[in-house]
């Protein structure tokens, strides 16, 4: 491998990184002010996206920048194209935080509403996915990702059980429908969180072992194993 290549990727790894780093911190805060209430706090996160924001592109361009010109081939090609999926996911992420914040505003604006218990376990589960597919794609650690795949299903799961209370308390008590729906809503954005944390660790495995599994376990296939051949 050709040193410029070597020291521009260590780049790219490095801003891929720090944008890590950022998302998470984003989507922690955006969360914590949700359950807590914290007004100040969720006034912070619209900045902070636009941070993010520009993070993004500037990975991207580093990326068609190293395609252009090093026209690299096999693992290196993977990683360059990786990266730019990832930066993709982490800015999506980033906007759900964003709007997860938004909808916490408009709670604490429309006064008192009970924040489900479940709704907390499926975000620290949502969280906990972001922080270990952003661990397994530094270490490069296939299991790890194959693991977060598989956790997608509990969240999915809970989702489904915080939204069916949601309606019924909407049809018990029809006077807080505005805010319960800012809670619906919250709720979907974190169910997303998950889906693009599941993304970026099929994205790990694609890295590693150039094996793409998007969609493989709505085929009926196991996430960790691999398809039987035929």
């Amino acid at each position: 491998m050709a040193i410029h290549l070597i020291r521009d990727l260590d780049a790219l790894h490095r801003s891929v990184l720090t944008m890590c780093a950022r998302v998470e911190e984003l989507i922690d805060s955006s969360v914590d002010a949700l359950h807590r209430r914290d007004y100040e706090r969720a006034e912070l996160i619209p900045s902070q996206d636009d941070e993010i924001d520009r993070m993004d592109v500037r990975i991207e361009e580093e990326c068609l920048k190293l395609l252009a010109l090093h026209q690299p081939v096999a693992i290196d090609l993977r990683r360059i194209t990786t990266v730019m999926k990832i930066s993709g996911e982490l800015e999506r992420v980033a906007d759900l935080g964003a709007n997860i914040a938004e909808r916490a505003l408009s709670i604490i604006r429309c006064g008192e509403v009970h924040v489900p218990d479940d709704l907390r376990e499926m975000s620290n589960l949502a969280l906990g996915m972001l922080h270990r597919s952003i661990d397994a794609y530094v270490n490069l650690d296939v299991r790890m990702a194959r693991d977060v795949c598989l956790m997608d299903d509990r969240v999915d799961e809970l989702n489904r059980t915080i939204i069916q209370e949601l309606i019924q308390q909407m049809q018990r008590q029809p006077e807080l429908i505005e805010p319960l729906m800012h809670l619906f809503s919250a709720c979907r954005q974190i169910e997303r969180v998950a889906d693009h944390a599941t993304n970026i660790a099929e994205d790990v495995v694609y890295l590693v072992e150039g094996e793409i599994i998007r969609h493989r376990n709505r085929d009926g296939a196991p996430y960790g194993n691999p398809p039987a051949s035929v």
